[in-house]
């Protein structure tokens, strides 16, 4: 028999590298059993024993499937179905025929690629209940979308692998898309801190940092990484910039690391990819700074067209300028194939910047 606490690692959940170098973070039995608990409190309808049906279109390695779609949902004795290549759309939709799911757990990426198929709208979706989003900004016009087709709206939460996942999520009293990734979830702490690390007022932009027990222990053998990681308090930097409204709902802003800088303001590609993703004619897009002779850096566009579309370069960065102040609206679009891709469906914005 070997003693076991609370307190001892359950294992290493090595972060999707989408910025960097992959680190192991050091995940224990109580970080994972707590967001567990945390993550139930906020949806207990869905969430009910013995009757739901999850699909489950993640890998399992990835730390949001593992705790939602994996742990959770099994403590509930739920039915999981799992998708080999979430690529193959037609296998995919035969899953959620067959499978009629009352959950279903997604990436933004995901959600777009299958309101985009025809076949989806064959669907009998009446049983389902829950569509949550997470991993990357959910995007308000694919949300309207996948409401039009299942009669959900995609419930937004945030997480890190080094926070088990979940930080926060909108809970069940939400009704609508909100834009935000919800309320902080029980017993977690954020504090969205400045460059001298100072605490923002509401309304202002600072960076997520995070205490509750769904934090890590540190990073694998990183003794640099971890004192870069916290706070003096103990608060995990989490280096995502976020904003916190007048009820208490946290909006992401971006990764400090993608922020664009042009002419000195400060613009931020997750709001570009909102707008942009509503041009007609536009499946997916991705934008990320480039070096410019004027400006330091400059907004470029990556646009993956929807099928059968007629758009140029002209007809998006117009359609940008009308939603966007000047500085923000693409200075260069770029039509391709496809987006580069984690396994997971983050977009890679570091394999973009290198080819811009």
């Amino acid at each position: 028999p070997v003693a076991l606490t609370g307190a001892d690692t359950l294992f290493l959940q090595y972060t999707g590298g989408t910025t960097g170098l992959s680190k192991g973070a050091t995940l224990s039995h109580r970080n994972l059993v707590a967001n567990t608990e945390q993550f139930k409190s906020m949806m207990p309808d869905a969430l009910r024993p013995g009757q739901e049906v999850i699909v489950t279109a993640i890998p399992l390695y990835h730390i949001f499937a593992l705790m939602v779609n994996f742990i959770t949902y099994f403590s509930v004795g739920a039915d999981n179905w799992l998708v080999p290549n979430p690529r193959d759309f037609d296998a995919f939709l035969a899953t959620f025929k067959a499978a009629r799911p009352t959950v279903f757990m997604g990436v933004n990426t995901l959600y777009a690629g299958l309101v985009a198929q025809p076949a989806s709208k064959e669907i009998d979706w009446w049983r389902l209940r829950l569509s949550g989003g997470g991993g990357a900004a959910v995007i308000g016009a694919v949300s309207d979308k996948w409401k039009a087709l299942t009669g959900n709206f995609i419930r937004e939460g945030y997480g890190l692998s080094e926070t088990s996942p979940v930080v926060s999520f909108n809970p069940a009293s939400v009704q609508s898309f909100t834009g935000t990734t919800g309320l902080p979830l029980p017993s977690t702490d954020i504090e969205l801190l400045d460059d001298e690390g100072r605490a923002v007022g509401v309304g202002e932009a600072g960076e997520i940092c995070v205490k509750g027990p769904q934090v890590m222990n540190g990073y694998w053998q990183q003794p640099a990484a971890n004192v870069a990681a916290f706070t003096a308090d103990g608060y995990f930097r989490t280096g995502d910039v976020g904003v916190f409204d007048e009820e208490g709902f946290l909006k992401i802003v971006d990764r400090k690391k993608d922020m664009i800088l042009v002419s000195g303001f400060n613009v931020y590609p997750n709001e570009i990819e909102a707008v942009a993703t509503g041009c007609p004619g536009i499946a997916e897009c991705a934008c990320v700074g480039m070096a410019d002779e004027k400006s330091g850096e400059a907004v470029k566009l990556f646009v993956v067209k929807a099928a059968g579309a007629a758009l140029t370069e002209d007809d998006v960065v117009a359609f940008c300028r009308k939603e966007l102040t000047g500085y923000k609206a693409p200075k260069i679009v770029r039509f391709v194939d496809a987006l580069p891709k984690s396994t997971v469906g983050k977009i890679l914005r570091r394999e973009l910047r290198d080819v811009a």
